[in-house]
């Protein structure tokens, strides 16, 4: 998995009903998208890997993770509005995912470990190598923050969601969300220079 796959445009459920190579009526594709799982699976799960990874769970437990947020997706899918743009609302599911998984006592006596990512020794070994070390130190930046404010900054400054998207998502008040957006860019910001200056990853 790499950060490309998580950085491309938000996708409705009818877009990914187009990129599984079947072409329905706007009726049928109202009908159908719900029920049309094993498209949206495949265009976003890498998505919601990713925004896993983000909310800082373990490596280890990424793809069950992942797995066990499609799983809420299809239960719910009853209830999505598909007047509304697709991964804000599976965001929202990862964050609930996450949230229940760091609420687990296993989790108390545990050290956060990342694996090192491998490099190959091709001539862009060195820009590899930089690329690697920007993705631990934003990693490192985002486990200083508290979940709720990780959420709302990983979905608007990273993922460019709008704060009304962010805030139906999350299910919490619009000013809620600007006030943790701005503590947690403090807090990041804070904690990458702190990083720096240390010379940590």
């Amino acid at each position: 998995m790499t950060d490309r796959a998580a950085s491309s445009q938000s996708i409705g459920v009818k877009s990914a009903l187009a990129a599984s190579g079947s072409a329905p009526t706007a009726g049928e594709a109202d009908r159908a998208a719900p029920l049309d799982f094993r498209a949206i699976y495949d265009a976003e799960f890498g998505y919601v890997w990713h925004s896993l990874r983000r909310l800082g769970v373990a490596e280890r437990d990424l793809e069950d993770l992942a797995h066990d947020v499609f799983v809420a997706f299809y239960r719910g899918r009853g209830n999505y509005d598909l007047a509304r743009p697709l991964r804000p609302w599976l965001f929202g599911i990862a964050f609930r995912v996450a949230s229940d998984d760091r609420r687990r006592a296993r989790h108390r006596f545990e050290v956060p470990h990342e694996a090192p990512e491998a490099t190959d020794g091709s001539p862009i070994a060195d820009e590899q190598v930089a690329a690697a070390e920007a993705r631990r130190l934003v990693q490192a930046a985002l486990a200083a923050l508290d979940l709720d404010r990780r959420a709302v900054f990983v979905m608007h400054d990273l993922d460019g969601h709008a704060m009304p998207e962010i805030a139906a998502a999350l299910s919490v008040p619009l000013n809620t969300c600007y006030s943790r957006l701005r503590l947690a860019r403090e807090q990041f910001t804070a904690e990458v220079r702190r990083r720096q200056a240390r010379g940590l990853p």
